[in-house]
Parts: C-alpha cells; sequence; structure tokens
C-alpha cells in the first residue's frame, strides 16, 4: 500500500492532521474475507495505519445491502464477520456504530438531486473509498462509483431499484451520489476478486493488483479492462459518456505501474446476465415484450434455502415470500435487479437464463 501511493506522491496530500476521515470499504454483508465478497481486512488495515499516522480522525462506516436494517446489531455482526472487529483493535481506529441517516441535498445531480445518507459521510471531512473488484449481476461490474451505493441506508437501498429498473438509470444514479460522496481517494482490493455471478455468490479468483486513483471513474475503467468487461457491457462508462465524465475510456487513463497491455486476466468469468454481439441488440429489443425468455431470471434451489427471508426483505418490489419453508418468486412481476440473489447467504439462489436467451448466447 505504500508502494502504491508513493507512486500518487503520497497519503499527506489526501488527508490532513485533525480531519474526520471516513473509511468506506465494501461490506455488502457478513461474509468471512476469504469469501472475496468484501474488502479484505488487509488492504483496510493497511489504508487504516497510515491515515492514522497522519494524524487523522478515522472511523470504518458502510451500510450493507438491501436485504439488512442499518441498525446496531447489524452492524455488529457484519464487522466482526468481515474481519473489521480486528482491524479497528490493531489499528486503533473507531468503528461506526451511528445507524442514523440524513436527507442531503444535491442540486448539482443530473437524475437524483437528493440522497438519504448515513450520517458518518455527511458529517466527515473526507472519505477514502476502499472497494473491492467484483462482478455485479445487474451493473455486470461493482467498483469505485458503485461501492458509493454503500452511503445510501440498509433498506432505503430497495427503493432506488423499485424506481430505476434500467441498468443505465441507475448506474446514471451511482454517477450522481458519487459526485456527492467526492471520495479523496478511491483504492480498489483487486488481490483476490470475484468472478462469474457476484457481487456476493460468485467465485474468488487470484488478480495480484492493488489500484488506487483520485477519481472513482478512472478506477472502473481500469477495472473494466483487468475483467475483460466490453465498454458497451459497462453501463457506468457509457452514462458517464453521455453526460461529458471523463476519463471513461482506458487510453484517457494515465496508468503508472504496470503497462495497460498486462492487465486483462485471462478468462475472467462474467456474469451470465452479460449480454454479447447480435444477443445484446435482440435482448434489449425483445426483453420487455418476453421478459422470461429473453433474461436471466433468479431461481430458488429448495435444496439450499433455509426460508431466512433476506431475499424477501431485499426485493424492492415485493414479489417473494416464504411459503412450505422455502422462498418462492414470481416471475412475471420480477424487474431482474437480482437483489435477492446478491443478498442471499446459503447460494440458494442462482440465476437461469430463459430459453431464447440460452439460445442466442450458446
Amino acid at each position: 500500500m505504500q508502494e502504491l501511493l508513493k507512486m500518487m506522491g503520497g497519503l499527506s496530500q489526501f488527508v490532513r492532521s485533525g480531519e474526520r476521515v471516513v473509511l468506506k470499504p465494501n461490506l455488502l454483508t457478513a461474509a468471512k474475507p476469504e469469501k472475496a465478497a468484501t474488502t479484505h481486512p488487509a488492504v483496510v488495515a493497511a489504508v487504516a495505519e497510515m491515515v492514522v499516522n497522519e494524524g487523522a480522525n478515522t472511523i470504518i462506516a458502510d451500510s450493507p445491502g438491501a436485504g439488512f436494517t442499518y441498525n446496531e446489531k447489524t452492524m455488529h455482526k457484519v464487522y466482526h464477520a468481515c474481519g473489521m472487529a480486528e482491524v479497528a483493535e490493531k489499528t486503533g481506529v473507531e468503528l461506526n456504530f451511528d445507524t442514523s441517516h440524513q436527507r442531503i441535498s444535491f442540486p448539482e445531480g443530473s437524475l437524483i438531486r437528493g440522497f438519504d445518507v448515513i450520517t458518518p459521510v455527511v458529517t466527515a471531512d473526507g472519505v477514502i473509498n476502499l472497494c473491492k473488484l467484483k462482478t455485479h449481476g445487474f451493473l455486470y461490474m461493482t467498483g469505485a462509483v458503485k461501492n458509493c451505493f454503500g452511503v445510501i441506508p440498509g433498506l432505503v437501498k430497495a427503493g432506488y431499484h423499485a424506481k430505476l429498473q434500467d441498468p443505465g438509470r441507475f448506474a446514471d444514479m451511482c454517477l450522481d451520489l458519487s459526485l456527492y460522496v467526492a471520495p479523496r481517494l478511491s483504492i480498489m482490493d483487486a488481490v483476490v476478486g470475484m468472478e462469474g455471478n457476484g457481487p456476493h455468490n460468485g467465485q474468488p479468483r487470484q488478480v495480484g493488483f492493488l489500484l488506487a486513483s483520485a477519481d472513482p471513474l478512472a478506477l472502473d475503467v481500469v477495472a473494466g479492462e483487468i475483467m475483460g468487461l466490453e465498454r458497451k457491457a459497462h453501463p457506468v462508462l457509457l452514462e458517464a459518456d453521455k453526460r461529458g465524465l471523463t476519463p471513461n475510456r482506458l487510453e484517457d487513463v494515465e496508468v503508472i505501474g504496470v503497462n495497460t497491455s498486462e492487465l486483462r486476466i485471462p478468462g475472467f468469468k462474467l456474469p451470465s446476465t452479460v449480454t454479447h454481439g447480435m444477443g445484446t441488440v435482440l435482448v434489449r429489443l425483445f426483453a420487455p415484450l418476453f421478459k422470461s425468455g429473453f433474461t436471466v431470471r433468479p431461481q430458488i434451489i429448495k435444496d439450499k434455502c433455509v426460508a431466512c427471508g433476506a431475499c424477501r426483505d431485499a426485493c424492492p418490489v415485493h414479489v417473494i415470500s416464504i411459503e412450505n419453508r422455502y422462498a418462492r418468486i414470481r416471475h412475471h412481476d420480477c424487474i431482474r435487479c437480482y437483489c435477492c440473489h446478491e443478498m442471499c447467504a446459503y447460494d440458494a439462489i442462482e440465476l437461469r437464463g430463459g430459453l431464447l436467451y440460452n439460445l442466442l448466447h450458446r
């Protein structure tokens, strides 16, 4: 971490003594570090030690995914499972248990002009964004821009999914939120990333990178290249381009420490929701009319389901119920946001393509 930040001129240009600085990792759920669903505690600890050495008052804060109520009990569980409790003990930084939030106005927003944001972020002098390299069923990749969505408290997240059912519009909201949070520095844990059907139930994948940038969008450009995610399947970059936000192309990013030709990881598995070639065109044209056949839908695996209700609570349009000791999804009304898949701790929901979708993507 010291070598990485030295290439950027050192941490002192991002943090000053006496400031209150929030470290905002990806704490999606109460997952062990080896699952690669959350920012690894070693990465958080390394940054925490450096920020403390700069004399800043440092606090770790995040709000887990849409299936969890944002309260002290949830945060205790998440901090202990993800290794953040050990980070706090080792480094002396504070863990946030203030689970209040505030309504903030953001007139500069292109799509969203106001957000509900967790209090420690609202009151902080600055934020350091500690994201994770992962695939994502809905946005195809989660990185520095998407990690800012964690400042929205718990179950409030579901409302954004209900209103913004198109990946492009959701990405547009994430860009607005990222501009509000304005992290001074974004650092991506890409040592062991997640491939496949992330951001929770994919597979860990050795990548071997630590990335940092003062611009979260630039970081996501490079992360997409590492994954081999085509630009047309990267909603955040496409929406940024429409709005004139730069950089949104690899050639516009100054990459230090590695040749850009060495970034891509061979055979990195993208989510099953990503479309390619003519399949992309046909899915966009016909999915609204033939949703079951032309899209990937979440499917309950009864043998794994424990009827915990996390998927039901995460569903923004309330089409999941618990019946006869397992979850049921009303697929006709499902909006394909995949929040249920994202929140399932038992890997009991898989993403299955419809017949026409599978034919187009052979």
